[in-house]
């Protein structure tokens, strides 16, 4: 034990001594390499370098923010490792959303027995980088030459990232001056076709790189002309196009527009032809004309190029100058107006003159020929030697028409009408004994007398009963007899009579009547004014009196060629076209209003007028010329435009016309449901101008044979070709006929047969596509219908439950729909009333019944029983009268015997009786 205490002692008196010895050789801790601020990335290794000097050698700690940093020497899990030089070195950072060990402010401490010394502080930030864009690239379509902007916001980071572009994958050159990227955002200016692509904006830093959406750049071409419309002068009834051809990318779209409206389908067609886009109009109307723009559009811009079109309408007649009669010394005027585009210039001429008469024409001294600016030519204080015949013509650039017009000068004296009465007499009933007062009051030029006459014998100076009256009645005192009283005016122009029955009866039989008010009588109407004249007629219009026009009833027209006639009574309307006169003579009409008091004052007379003569060498017109001109014109018609189920237009061009054309007759015909075409149908149109006239009144869904004749009066010109047109169809307007309904089988059948026929003609409305046949129980669920082919007139319907009244009806089908149902016929399946049939005729229906098969093959079995019957009886009844026989033979025989010649042998029915009461 001493020893050991001793050898303790020896040691620790040795180790004092050298301790006293190193301590004046050692140094404190010095830091010699300071750490350095550090960014890493995530899971990436670090080291944070820390290197200290001293004696002894200095022992090294880490602190992060104040706290001692564990390393595997403390943990050998540690991700963190402090190496021999004093290095902080990290295995992998660790960093998350919550959780952030890692990353910090760090300082190294280095410690020895003379202290210890502290490194500079260092940071150790994690680099991050997220993966969102904060705003990503939108596509953009711009046009060639606009700048492009695509816009970009990285994501978040540490450090901020870089961002740089990439088009169709590859890095964007920024060598281009017009290339230019500023926080992200990308800029190209005056931009290109090859600009277009994909962009990417690419966001870097430490981390790695983050790409954004993808973004296309387009870069279009706006629209431009290769051509563009011209503007285009044409005529009515021609056809025009306009043309424009575009490029562009994308393609524009392209479509027309007429002052500023957009141009509706229809007449106006509009297509593609090769690279251009057409307007076309096929037949061009005045109210075509104005400005036609052609529009194109595509993404980037839109551009419009404008034509206009003129449309030259060729001179027509608004008024045509008509015939004059004019007395000497009268004036005359002769309507010429006209319409076109241009407006025409019209101007007159008389025929063989060559002088020409202009609108607004100085006037020549002496003349008494003037022109109006409307066209009308007026010549005053009337002449015999200005009789003849005067043109007007119209003039323009589209063309010229003509019309001429013969002025007749009559002689006031000779031409002058017969007297006119205004108001004659009446038909009056009066007592015997009584006075009857009978008026006539009547004009003219000169002052006509007045005279009466009684049954056809003149009156006055030989009854001194009778007297005349102011300004012209006739009264008559004391009347005993009844007859016919007749008002005479006389004039050197002729004369005129108007007639009444007087009726003389008892005081007892007089019927009590209004007597005649003449102040209650209509006014007269206006003058006449001739709106037409044909050959055999002529066309007036006028107007009633102002006060008259609710009270008047109807209107009566008398016309006077050779006398003063009535032409027509009991007229509604105030125009009225007078048929059936003589051609080649003078007219000259008066209208009478009518109410409820009787028949009032004519109108003034209207001016004289000469209908027109048969043959046009009458008036001055060579009617060879007028057939060969006449045989070439070219009428070529359009296809014709179905409007509706009962009307068709018809519209025609003309090649070669000719001054003669008075107008145009289409000449129509039913060509289908008939067994062979129908007789032409005629229809005038006597607008020589005119190239179309619609047909109405058609039949539907018929189609009509149609073609056009030019002619001028009696002359005709050639035929057009013909073309058809089917009108619309529409659904039968009539059911169908005679429907007949009849079970099918035996008593516990379930079906019925139905048979029809097709309705009327002219109800069927179209061609018959298909029946209809309905089957309607008292419930839905027992409903039973059928449609069979238009060629089916009868069927048989099963699946009907017994003892279910069914209503059957049928209709008829057209493309245009079903028609009128016929009249519901109740049957009952297994009742005893099975036959329901209905039609015009009761004998037909019967008719129809007994034509069935089933009725036949029931009669058929009828028969044979009751012939097997008939066979079973007379074989029974001769074996029965052979038993008899061998029983009555002798009675029979003596019988035989004692019977007279010429009577009967066989026995009577009581020897039968008795034989049988005789046999055992």
């Amino acid at each position: 034990m001493k020893l050991l205490q001793f050898i303790v002692l020896c040691g620790f008196l040795h180790t004092h001594t050298d301790a006293s010895r190193i301590r004046q050789e050692d140094s404190p801790p010095r830091i010699v390499e300071h750490p350095s601020d550090l960014i890493v990335s995530k899971g990436e290794p670090a080291t944070l370098n820390c290197k200290a000097e001293g004696r002894p050698s200095p022992t090294v700690e880490w602190y992060k923010d104040g706290e001692r940093v564990e390393t595997d020497r403390d943990n050998p899990r540690s991700h963190r490792m402090l190496l021999p030089s004093g290095s902080l070195f990290f295995l992998r950072i660790v960093h998350g959303r919550r959780s952030k060990p890692d990353d910090g402010s760090y300082v190294c401490v280095a410690r020895n027995y003379l202290g210890e010394a502290v490194s500079h502080n260092a940071s150790l930030e994690v680099a991050l980088l997220r993966d969102d864009f904060r705003q990503n690239p939108q596509d953009v379509v711009v046009a060639v030459g606009e700048s492009a902007t695509l816009e970009c916001q990285p994501p978040r980071g540490h450090p901020e990232p870089t961002t740089f572009w990439r088009k169709d994958k590859a890095r964007l050159d920024l060598k281009d001056d017009r290339i230019t990227i500023r926080g992200g955002k990308l800029t190209i200016s005056n931009t290109r076709k090859s600009d277009g692509g994909m962009y990417v904006c690419v966001a870097n830093n430490m981390v790695g790189e983050r790409e954004s959406e993808m973004a296309q750049l387009s870069v279009f071409e706006r629209p431009t002309f290769v051509r563009r419309p011209v503007n285009q002068v044409v005529l009515v009834d021609e056809s025009v196009e306009f043309r424009c051809q575009v490029e562009g990318d994308p393609p524009p779209s392209l479509r027309w527009r007429k002052d500023e409206a957009e141009i509706p389908r229809g007449r106006y067609e509009m297509k593609y032809e090769k690279d251009d886009f057409v307007l076309r109009i096929k037949k061009v109307s005045a109210g075509d004309q104005g400005s036609f723009t052609c529009v194109a559009e595509n993404r980037v811009g839109k551009l419009e190029a404008s034509a206009t079109l003129t449309v030259r309408e060729a001179p027509q007649f608004v008024v045509r100058p008509r015939d004059q009669i004019v007395m000497q010394g009268h004036t005359a005027t002769f309507p010429c107006e006209t319409k076109g585009n241009p407006q025409p210039t019209v101007f007159w001429q008389r025929e063989g003159s060559q002088d020409l008469l202009f609108p607004n024409q100085p006037p020549q001294t002496g003349s008494r020929f003037l022109v109006a600016p409307n066209g009308d030519l007026t010549i005053t204080s009337v002449q015999r030697s200005d009789a003849g015949y005067y043109i007007c013509q119209a003039l323009t650039v589209a063309g010229s028409i003509l019309a001429k017009a013969q002025l007749e000068v009559s002689d006031a004296l000779k031409d002058r009408p017969p007297p006119i009465i205004q108001q004659g007499p009446t038909n009056q009933t009066v007592g015997v004994g009584g006075l009857a007062l009978l008026g006539c009051r009547a004009s003219g030029d000169p002052e006509p007398t007045i005279t009466w006459l009684k049954d056809g014998l003149s009156l006055l100076g030989k009854e001194p009963r009778m007297s005349l009256l102011e300004p012209g009645s006739l009264q008559i005192k004391n009347l005993s007899d009844s007859g016919l009283y007749t008002c005479l005016a006389t004039s050197s122009s002729g004369e005129t009579s108007w007639s009444a029955f007087l009726d003389i009866r008892e005081s007892a039989e007089l019927i009590d009547s209004t007597s005649h008010n003449t102040t209650a009588l209509p006014g007269p109407p206006s003058k006449p004014e001739v709106t037409d004249v044909t050959k055999s007629s002529v066309s007036l219009s006028w107007h009633p009196g102002p006060e008259d026009a609710s009270l008047i009833s109807s209107y009566v027209i008398e016309a006077f060629g050779n006398s003063w006639q009535t032409v027509a009574d009991h007229v509604k309307n105030t125009q009225y076209t007078v048929k059936d006169l003589r051609p080649n003579t003078v007219y000259v009409f008066i209208i009478r209003a009518v109410n409820a008091q009787g028949v009032g004052d004519p109108s003034p007379m209207s001016e004289p007028v000469r209908t027109q003569d048969i043959s046009p060498a009458v008036q001055g017109i060579d009617h060879r010329q007028v057939q060969k001109e006449l045989g070439d014109v070219i009428v070529s018609m359009h296809n014709p435009v179905v409007l509706s189920s009962t009307s068709v237009r018809v519209t025609w061009a003309v090649e070669n016309p000719s001054q003669f054309i008075q107008g145009y007759r289409v000449l129509y015909r039913q060509t289908s449901g008939l067994p062979s075409p129908g007789t032409w149908q005629v229809q005038d149109l006597k607008t020589p101008s005119e190239r179309d006239i619609t047909l109405h009144d058609l039949k539907k869904g018929v189609v009509y044979e149609i073609k056009v004749r030019p002619f001028f009066n009696e002359f005709q010109g050639a035929d057009s070709e013909s073309m058809t047109a089917r009108t619309l169809e529409e659904a039968p307007s009539a059911p169908p006929q005679q429907v007949t309904v009849l079970t099918v089988g035996n008593q516990n059948s379930t079906s019925i047969s139905i048979s029809w026929d097709p309705p009327p003609t002219d109800h069927q409305n179209g061609i018959i596509q298909e029946y209809k046949i309905w089957c309607l129980g008292n419930e839905t669920r027992f409903h039973v219908n059928k449609t069979v082919d238009a060629a089916i007139r009868s069927v048989v319907v099963g699946g009907l439950q017994a003892g279910v009244q069914y209503r059957v009806e049928v209709a008829a089908g057209t493309s245009a729909g079903t028609g009128v149902k016929s009249e519901p016929q109740p049957i009952v399946i297994g009742a005893e009333l099975r036959d329901v049939m209905t039609g015009d005729e009761g004998n037909s229906s019967i008719t129809d019944v007994v034509k069935q098969p089933a009725f036949i093959a029931g009669l058929g079995g009828a028969c044979w029983i009751v012939l097997m019957g008939f066979s079973a009886w007379l074989y029974w009844r001769r074996k029965k009268r052979k038993g008899l026989s061998n029983y009555a033979g002798e009675a029979c025989v003596s019988n035989r015997a004692s019977k007279p010649r010429g009577h009967s042998v066989l026995p009577t029915a009581k020897a039968e009786q008795r034989q049988r009461a005789l046999a055992p």
